[in-house]
């Protein structure tokens, strides 16, 4: 139970900061308004690096549904944890949100356009094309969880790896995320997104329901590949997963090249 209780601390961390930084950006009236897409790189990769510091020594802090499932596939996490790491994580999320919509309270009044309200919680294309969309959810997922795997496989000075990898996060989101915002993690969008549709927030908008699927599938797929990838190159490890995930993720990307320009 306790690891579980970490990952739920620790994704509420990460979710509270990060969607935090995205009001704060982007709320009519808050004195950040307009600070632009570093501070938003920037402030998800620490809000990463003290989800980690809160959960890391407990849970190892994945706080990421394609974290743990990456393990999982790569045989490196237990199957009958799955469950309870994901559902502590989506839990987690979805309370983060909340208090951030609290923080900002006089705010969403004051902001009139409803797709500012739902970016705060959650993300969104900037060209809406499902396939491509798809791809560059997993494309920057598998960055995370490939470079992940190569930190954790150093020696570094003990309690540096968190901002090993919220340095990687920042960089994956000036590198990757101008396409979809980066979600590179299922409870980070979803559970906002959740909280979006829960929370009477005043003006609000639809959650667009129609495109929540991509960051949940395409950093669960990218996250897999990561890992697997990982083990394949440096242990020789190619197993049928290895082979099925690399099949599936192969006919997504020829189908966002041949959706390119739709």
């Amino acid at each position: 139970m306790e690891e579980y209780i970490a990952e739920f601390v620790g994704t509420f961390v990460l979710i509270a900061i990060g969607c935090g930084v995205n009001a704060a950006g982007s709320l009519t009236d808050s004195y950040a308004k307009g600070a632009g897409w570093i501070m938003t790189a920037l402030g998800w990769g620490l809000a990463v690096t003290m989800g980690i510091y809160a959960a890391g020594s407990i849970s190892g802090a994945h706080l990421n549904p394609a974290v743990t499932l990456g393990f999982l596939a790569s045989g490196e996490f237990p199957a009958d944890k799955t469950i309870g790491f994901l559902l502590a994580q989506m839990l987690g999320a979805i309370a983060g949100a909340m208090v951030i919509w609290l923080q900002y309270l006089p705010h969403w009044k004051k902001t009139e356009d409803k797709g500012t309200k739902l970016g705060v919680f959650s993300t969104g294309p900037a060209i809406p094309n499902q396939f491509p969309n798809l791809l560059s959810e997993m494309i920057g997922t598998f960055f995370l969880l490939f470079v992940i795997s190569m930190i954790g496989s150093n020696d570094f000075q003990k309690g540096f790896n968190p901002i090993a990898v919220g340095a990687l996060v920042v960089a994956i989101g000036m590198a990757m995320g101008g396409s979809t915002g980066y979600a590179i993690n299922p409870a980070r969008d979803l559970g906002p997104r959740i909280a979006h549709f829960l929370l009477p927030i005043t003006g609000k908008g639809d959650s667009n329901w129609g495109y929540s699927w991509i960051p949940v599938l395409g950093p669960i797929l990218g996250g897999m590949q990561g890992t697997l990838a990982y083990h394949a190159i440096f242990s020789n490890q190619m197993g049928t997963v290895f082979y099925t995930v690399t099949a599936i993720n192969v006919i997504i990307i020829f189908l966002a090249i041949q959706n390119r320009n739709r």
